[in-house]
C-alpha cells in the first residue's frame, strides 16, 4: 500500500477589484468565489482526483463549514494540522457542480487575513490550494488519488513562478494518529455516517 502523504493542489482564483470593493463597503468583509478544486482532471503535478472521492470529501467537509471550522491558512505549512495563528480565511460554502468544486471564501480580519486582503487590493494574483492526506497509485503517466484520501482544508497561496513547481511538493509522510490532531471524534463519526448513506444510495440505484 502506498504511503499516505500531504497532498496539495493549486488553482488560480480571480478577484474582481470592483466586486471586492463593493463587498467590503456593504458587508465589511472580502468574499471570494470561484472554482477551488477539480476532479477527473489531470493536474499540473500529474495527479487525478476521481469524482467519487472528491464528492465524498466535499460532503464530509460540510460539517466543518456548518461548525465554522473550515479555516485555511496563508501559505501551506508542512503540517497536516491547521495553525490558528496562521488562519487567514474561512470557507463559507463548497459544492460540486460537474467535475468542479465551487467555493465561497471569507477573508478574515486576522494578521494573516490582512496580508491576503492587502495582496488582493494590490491586484496580486493568488491561488486557492487544497490540502489533504492520502496515497496515490500510478496509472500510466498520472498518479490517481486513492480512497484513503481525506480533505483537510483550502489554503491561499501564491502562483508558482514555474507552472506546477509548487504542487510537485508532496510534503511529509502522515501517520493515522496525526489525523486525530485535526479530525475530532464527531468528525470521524460523521464521516462513517456519510459513508453508510452513500452505500444506501448505491444500493437503490
Amino acid at each position: 500500500m502506498s504511503e499516505m502523504k500531504v497532498l496539495r493542489e493549486w488553482l488560480p482564483i480571480t478577484c474582481d477589484k470592483e466586486v471586492i470593493k463593493e463587498n467590503k463597503e456593504k458587508l465589511g468583509k472580502i468574499m471570494l468565489k470561484g472554482i477551488i478544486q477539480r476532479s477527473n482532471t489531470l493536474n499540473q503535478n500529474g495527479r487525478v482526483y476521481p469524482r467519487s472521492i472528491l464528492q465524498r470529501e466535499i460532503e464530509n467537509y460540510q460539517k466543518l463549514i456548518r461548525e465554522n471550522r473550515a479555516l485555511g491558512e496563508c501559505d501551506h505549512p508542512d503540517s497536516s494540522v491547521i495553525e490558528l495563528k496562521n488562519a487567514s480565511h474561512i470557507v463559507r460554502e463548497a459544492y460540486m457542480q460537474g467535475d468542479d468544486v465551487y467555493g465561497t471564501i471569507e477573508v478574515l480580519d486576522t494578521p494573516s487575513g490582512k496580508i491576503i486582503q492587502s495582496l488582493i487590493e494590490s491586484g496580486i494574483t493568488l491561488g486557492i490550494s487544497s490540502r489533504g492526506v492520502g496515497s496515490t497509485a500510478s496509472n500510466g503517466d498520472s498518479q490517481v488519488v486513492q480512497d484513503d484520501f481525506q480533505l483537510i482544508c483550502f489554503d491561499m497561496v501564491s502562483e508558482p513562478s514555474t507552472p506546477g513547481a509548487f504542487m510537485l511538493r508532496e510534503g511529509k509522510s502522515v501517520k493515522p494518529k496525526d489525523l486525530n490532531n485535526f479530525f475530532n471524534r464527531t468528525d470521524r463519526i460523521d464521516r462513517i455516517f456519510n459513508d453508510i448513506l452513500s452505500w444506501e444510495k448505491d444500493e437503490t440505484k
